[in-house]
């Protein structure tokens, strides 16, 4: 019988420590999200940008597929593409330019035309030059419905070197047949005193 109360303790002990470790680990998530006591507060950054797209012509920006699906020419899985459009402050084309919004795409979904798609916001020039935030993450071509496409901040450089966040993309004009002007929205995450 001793041998069975000292097993439940040892038992016992180590849910203690469990919970315990979760606990801690959860305060430290809502103060990331800017509860708590603030001494792991991090600062919370919204970007608002506009990415131009022209998919043809002699200025296209992007290339759909650099390397064409396996599985025949009406076929999108296996299928990658690049892109390296203007990332511009407002809708307008004369708006000023701030960087590039640069990655590829390969074709992942056998049903539909869908997409995990691997970017970099290239900062050139204003606030943030000569820094980088990267997003990754599903795309889908016919999302029809109009809802953004929500990609995971995954880091960065410069000043936003270890981002974490989010960023939600979506369809504002389409101003020629051959472009797309698209609003970007990236809330980024950063730690008050670098380290998470």
């Amino acid at each position: 019988m001793a041998a069975s109360s000292t097993s439940s303790l040892v038992q016992l002990a180590l849910l203690v420590v469990l919970v315990m470790a979760s606990a801690s680990w959860s305060s430290r998530t809502v103060d990331a999200a800017g509860g708590g006591d603030g001494g792991n507060r991090r600062a919370a950054t919204h970007i608002r940008l506009y990415i131009h797209e022209t998919f043809s012509g002699s200025n296209a920006t992007v290339a759909p597929p650099v390397v064409p699906s396996p599985l025949g020419a009406n076929a999108t899985f296996g299928e990658v593409g690049v892109l390296d459009d203007a990332l511009r402050a407002g809708e307008d084309p004369a708006s000023d330019l701030v960087g590039r919004f640069q990655g590829l795409f390969v074709g992942t979904d056998l049903g539909s035309p869908s997409y995990m798609s691997a970017v970099t916001l290239v900062f050139t020039a204003g606030e943030y030059s000569g820094s980088t935030i990267t997003v990754q993450g599903q795309f889908s071509f016919d999302a029809a419905d109009g809802s953004a496409v929500e990609r995971s901040v995954v880091g960065g450089t410069g000043r936003f070197r270890m981002a974490r966040g989010y960023s939600l993309m979506e369809v504002v004009s389409t101003p020629t047949p051959e472009s797309v002007v698209f609003r970007i929205d990236v809330f980024v995450l950063l730690s008050r005193h670098g380290q998470y």
